[in-house]
């Protein structure tokens, strides 16, 4: 049995720190985005992640992958999505075992109303509180946790520069 390597005070005081960040960020996130547009922020995830791809349109097995879902929430999601007609799920042309997904136009106008106070709320809670080298280093701190969390790069912030 190998030795156990306890956090130094250090280390246990920054862990506890980015702990606290990864539970209470999501809750304020959601809080906005149900807010101003009736919609989670793992919802508009989902459309601002259909809204980047090439013609609206990804496989639901690699919008799954891309927003680090499993197929049955997704699928869940993508229910609650198109009773609000936002999003159309069809056969996939290359492959017709697989499903796509596809934004629509009421989807794509209800992500594009959404985003600015998304973004005002992600300034607002994260990026404003930080210097510019402190952001630089934000990014880079999570492009190495990334890494070691999505080797494969799967979801699409890992494929960004």
């Amino acid at each position: 049995m190998t030795k156990t390597r306890w956090l130094t005070e250090d280390e246990q005081t920054a862990w506890v720190r980015i702990a606290a960040v990864l539970e209470l960020l999501p809750g304020a996130l959601d809080a906005q985005l149900t807010r101003d547009e009736d919609l989670t922020h793992f919802e508009y995830f989902v459309l601002a992640s259909l809204s980047e791809a090439p013609r609206r349109t990804l496989r639901i097995t690699g919008l799954a992958s891309m927003t680090n879902a499993t197929l049955p929430r997704l699928s869940r999601v993508l229910t609650g999505l198109e009773k609000m007609g936002l999003v159309e799920r069809s056969e996939c042309s290359e492959d017709r075992r697989a499903k796509n997904v596809t934004l629509t136009e009421a989807g794509w106008t209800k992500v594009v109303r959404a985003a600015p106070g998304h973004v005002e709320n992600v300034r607002g809670l994260v990026l404003d509180q930080l210097t510019s080298e402190q952001v630089e280093q934000l990014s880079t701190i999570a492009a190495q946790l990334l890494k070691r969390l999505d080797p494969e790069g799967r979801m699409f912030v890992s494929t960004r520069g």
